[in-house]
């Protein structure tokens, strides 16, 4: 069964394709798996048995006859509850869409299935998809699967945690402030945030049905997975224009192979000023790093001369603009001035081009992507341990924010585990637009990192 249940999507669709394993013992083991692991985890709230099933059976009946529908052919896959998906219920944790059912689906599903995807669910997100732990009045508390009393981060906490123990092959995340890449690291996932508006966010919530658009900036939608392959992938199957969300450009996606080691140049840093880091995290960035200058990368500790608190200020300024769109029918909304808006993305401007700038003179960056691994359930906003000194809950976005703010693709890859057995993820960042390149690094590296490592018990 563990052949099937932790293998990559990629090769679950090819072994489907082949003939080796039908469709149908594909879903049945995924729900066996989910059924066993689920109720400890509460990684996925939302399953539709029912529907997956007619689709397994519809989709080894199309094989039988000779018909493909895509890449994704018969895989089941599940969905963070903020994406509309055309008859199951969609809440983003937000008790007023309780019983919320789209009846379209959003564009991500909507690829997805015409890929040959079989979505069997949802998986958990904190309110409104805004907090680093994943925990909602309809569903509860998500647990980590390497360590039950921890997170595994948010807002696509479920996600991760889903794609960790095996109960989906593949699923897709958003980022506004590092939702994708701090549950890939505490979890020990692949995680993907491509360059802004490279993927539609037409379907999306918490852009509240039937309330105007209030994200169109910062936040991106992308893939979490147990392989590059898996990544690249979904991220080619669902990014491009679709006649329904207008920020997004018609820019081609060109494929690249894995660079050598010898060929590649890596900017790195073990903190980013002013932002604290775990002992342990910096000690695996920088052995990283040293294995790289063995095999003849050139490697040089350096950052962009950018100011990284005025960074953080405009992207507050921004946040709050988009915070203020869903509390504009209350008593303490107070709308930004435009000439303040308009102020603050010109600032943004700037901030990007020096960034695009640095990561033309290097292939990618590599940092943290949090400043702790997984920690234990706490109250949102409570002070956090790291190393024995108590730190904002804020900070866990720091390693993450500043390429939201600028729209450069970021990787989060499974790199080691700390003393607990905690995964440890290192960050890479790359220019804008350019995610194959940065993913094809991120498969040169995991050429001497290895790749997904099981949580115990599973």
């Amino acid at each position: 069964m563990d052949e099937i249940i932790f293998s990559p999507a990629t090769a679950l669709a090819d072994a489907i394709r082949r003939k080796q394993v039908s469709a149908t013992e594909v879903l049945e083991a995924h729900l066996a798996h989910i059924a066993k692991h689920n109720p400890a985890l509460n990684a996925i709230v939302t399953l539709d048995e029912d529907g997956a099933r007619r689709r397994a059976h519809a989709a080894d009946a199309a094989l039988a006859r000779g018909e493909t529908w895509g890449p994704l052919h018969g895989v089941p896959l599940t969905l963070k509850d903020g994406h509309s998906v055309a008859g199951m219920r969609t809440t983003a944790g937000y008790e007023p869409l309780n019983a919320y059912i789209p009846r379209d689906d959003g564009t991500v599903a909507r690829r997805l299935r015409a890929a040959g995807a079989i979505i069997l669910g949802k998986t958990n997100v904190p309110v409104l998809l805004a907090d680093f732990q994943t925990n909602n009045p309809i569903f509860g508390r998500t647990n980590n699967p390497w360590k039950l009393d921890c997170t595994p981060g948010g807002s696509s906490g479920g996600a991760a945690a889903a794609v960790a123990a095996g109960l989906t092959p593949l699923e897709i995340g958003s980022d506004l402030s590092g939702s994708i890449r701090v549950p890939a690291h505490f979890c020990g996932v692949y995680g993907l945030k491509p360059t802004e508006h490279r993927v539609s966010f037409a379907g999306h919530v918490p852009d509240l049905p039937g309330v105007p658009r209030g994200i169109r900036i910062l936040a991106v939608i992308g893939p979490l997975a147990r392989s590059v392959d898996d990544l690249a992938l979904a991220f080619r199957l669902i990014a491009g224009p679709d006649g329904r969300d207008t920020d997004v450009p018609p820019v081609p996606l060109v494929c690249e192979d894995p660079p050598s080691f010898a060929l590649l140049r890596v900017a790195w840093t073990p903190t980013f000023p002013g932002v604290p880091v775990a002992a342990e995290i910096r000690a695996a960035i920088e052995g990283l790093v040293s294995t790289l200058a063995d095999l003849g990368c050139r490697v040089e500790h350096c950052l962009p001369k950018v100011n990284f608190a005025r960074q953080g200020i405009v992207f507050g300024t921004l946040v709050n603009q988009v915070i203020t769109v869903f509390r504009r029918q209350s008593e303490d909304a107070e709308p930004m001035a435009l000439a303040d808006y308009l102020e603050a993305l010109d600032e943004r401007d700037s901030f990007i081009r020096v960034w695009e700038e640095f990561l033309t003179t290097w292939d990618v960056l590599l940092c943290p992507a949090a400043m702790t691994t997984a920690f234990e359930h706490c109250p949102s906003g409570a002070l956090l341990d790291l190393d024995g000194v108590r730190v904002s809950y804020w900070t866990l976005s720091h390693y993450c924010f500043p390429f939201n703010l600028t729209g450069h693709p970021s990787v989060v890859i499974p790199l080691a585990q700390d003393r607990n057995g905690l995964p440890i993820g290192v960050q890479l960042v790359g220019r804008r637009w350019g995610e194959e390149r940065l993913l094809a690094i991120a498969k040169t590296l995991t050429q001497i990192i290895g790749g997904y490592r099981k949580p115990p018990g599973y």
